[in-house]
């Protein structure tokens, strides 16, 4: 599956918020269009948004609108994901009339970026196999609709069956937006991997069957010192898996590594609209002045995760020296056993 098309002069955006019963695609043609895609959820994931963004400063050069105002409104667009701003400042350099060959450039090199992480993470999956077969628990959308294509947490699992293992992907609804039950299912069956849909109270009933080999999360930021931002829920599924003894496994593009953010308490959290948790699928679910607080990410301590997979290996937090000085600003690309 595709989510980000580019046609000569047109940004084409598989419209996420209609999936499953609607494949509609979003046509962009300018900076606004393309930042409205990404603060309404029509374009998500990390590294997608990052694309589009690349893309969506590509239409604005070419329509002539303001370089450095159509670069803020992109950057404003979603605070959390890390990627939409190293997405805009990897294009700083670039002159106008190069951009549309780096964006593309860009959108190719994530597809190979997510087979690399991919095929990392596999081998981990092998490890928690029995003859042959593991079962894996994954929350949100992590796969091609989320990237460039493949996948990250969601492309470990397809490099892992494209290995010869057999995987089943038990999928977490992922609320409020549902982007499991919608998306990451929609993936699985259209790639004929098995998978079964829970809700996110289940997970806790799921791990105590002890069928379950690892857990998968991707990432929209990770700091220096490895804790991780990402869709809410993780930090609880986290704290269920060390509880039952199950690995977390985060995929780890390098681009979400922040080093400037020490520690996850550093990373800011969009905080969205009341009626998401208020209404399903445009349905009152809840009293309509019943106040909500509506977190879209959350931050998992990184004792809480078994290992982060990125396109070069698995990386390790690099420790502080006696002196407490900060963390260098680069993985350290050591690898380990999780």
């Amino acid at each position: 599956m595709e989510a980000i098309r580019y046609r000569d002069g047109v940004l084409e955006l598989l419209d996420q918020r209609a999936l499953p019963a609607e494949h509609r695609w979003i046509e962009a043609r300018s900076s606004a269009e393309v930042a409205e895609a990404i603060r309404s959820m029509a374009v998500r994931g990390a590294p997608a948004i990052g694309i589009a963004a690349a893309w969506g400063l590509a239409l604005a050069v070419r329509r002539g609108e303001d370089r450095a105002e159509a670069r803020a409104r992109l950057l404003a667009a979603r605070p959390t994901a890390v990627n939409l701003r190293h997405a805009l400042e990897g294009l700083d350099g670039v002159p106008d009339e190069g951009l549309e060959a780096a964006a593309r450039a860009l959108h190719e090199a994530d597809v190979a970026r997510n087979r690399a992480l991919g095929a990392h993470g596999a081998r981990l999956l092998e490890k928690r196999a029995r003859n042959g077969r593991v079962e894996v628990v994954h929350i949100c959308n992590t796969g091609a609709l989320a990237t460039g294509g493949h996948g990250t947490a969601l492309g470990i699992v397809r490099s892992a069956v494209e290995a010869g293992l057999s995987v089943h992907v038990w999928v977490l609804e992922t609320r409020p937006w549902l982007q499991g039950a919608r998306l990451t299912t929609t993936e699985l069956r259209a790639d004929g991997i098995p998978c079964t849909l829970l809700v996110d109270g289940a997970a806790a009933a799921l791990l105590a069957t002890g069928r379950v080999g690892a857990a998968l999360a991707g990432c929209d930021r990770v700091a220096a010192n490895g804790d991780v931002a990402n869709k809410i829920g993780t930090r609880g599924l986290a704290v269920l898996c060390r509880h039952h003894g199950v690995p977390l496994y985060v995929a780890m593009p390098l681009a979400t590594l922040d080093p400037t953010c020490p520690d996850g308490a550093a990373i800011p959290i969009e905080e969205r609209p009341p009626d998401e948790v208020r209404r399903l699928a445009g349905v009152p679910v809840a009293p309509a002045d019943v106040p909500v607080w509506n977190p879209a990410f959350d931050i998992t301590p990184a004792e809480l995760v078994g290992a982060w997979v990125t396109e070069d290996g698995l990386w390790r937090p690099p420790a502080r020296d006696r002196g407490g000085a900060a963390p260098p600003s680069r993985p350290s690309g050591k690898r380990g056993t999780p």
